[in-house]
């Protein structure tokens, strides 16, 4: 199974002690994807806290065992329908977690996140390894 990890797993595998399930489930995937969006998180965050021991672990993990995905055309497509489709239901939703989504459909992946409910609307596998440790 392809998993796409969103920000808050790869942000619990760098805590000091994480989810033990989820460290474990971690250390089984050969492949660690995740989306542009959510480097983009990663990074600012752990710039906003001065956590560059962390930063030089996430960039080192990603050259050895990464990709980064990028959103492209037909992604931010099917971001901006879902969005809209999504709002008319009075469901409002974050762009970042709409092109997330969107990485996962495009490449036929299992969104693994902690926030199912933040994605629940968009069709797509969800995983979340703290309820499947």
């Amino acid at each position: 199974m392809k998993y796409l990890l969103d920000t808050n797993i790869i942000s619990e595998v760098m805590r000091k002690r994480p989810d033990e399930g989820v460290n474990d489930w971690f250390r089984t995937l050969e492949r660690v994807s995740t989306s542009v969006i959510c480097l983009e998180e990663l990074i600012f965050g752990l710039r906003r806290r001065q956590a560059y021991a962390k930063e030089a672990w996430l960039r080192r993990m990603l050259t050895d065992v990464g990709v980064v995905l990028p959103v492209t055309d037909s992604a931010a497509q099917w971001s901006g329908e879902r969005r809209a489709m999504l709002e008319a239901q009075g469901t409002p939703v974050h762009q970042a977690d709409a092109l997330i989504a969107a990485c996962a459909w495009e490449h036929s992946m299992v969104l693994a996140t902690r926030n199912t409910r933040d994605f629940s609307g968009y069709g797509i596998a969800l995983f979340n390894p703290f309820e499947h440790g």
